[in-house]
């Protein structure tokens, strides 16, 4: 498993300790991790939300009165360097 992809389903099983319902979708340049957050959620368990998503390349929080809020954290994929491009059978 890609070292992106054991990243983002550490961050989610940490989510999910919490109490959280998470999503994770593979895209082409990134794994993406979601949960919706409850009004509920205790002091210390945001405290554990925020230092697992800090893990993450990119997280945020999208609060809205109609959906309520929906935590998101994106983890990049690695992106090939010049000397990798030609992949395990290109010899140099």
């Amino acid at each position: 498993m890609p070292a992106c992809e054991v990243s983002a389903e550490a961050i989610a099983a940490r989510l999910s300790a919490v109490g959280l319902t998470t999503r994770v979708e593979e895209h082409e340049r990134c794994t993406s991790i979601e949960a919706e957050v409850p009004e509920s959620l205790s002091a210390d368990s945001w405290r554990e939300v925020l230092d697992a998503v800090s893990e993450a390349d990119r997280f945020g929080l999208l609060a809205t009165s109609l959906n309520g809020r929906a935590l998101w954290a994106v983890v990049a994929k690695a992106v090939p360097t010049a000397g990798d491009a030609g992949g395990p059978s290109h010899q140099r």
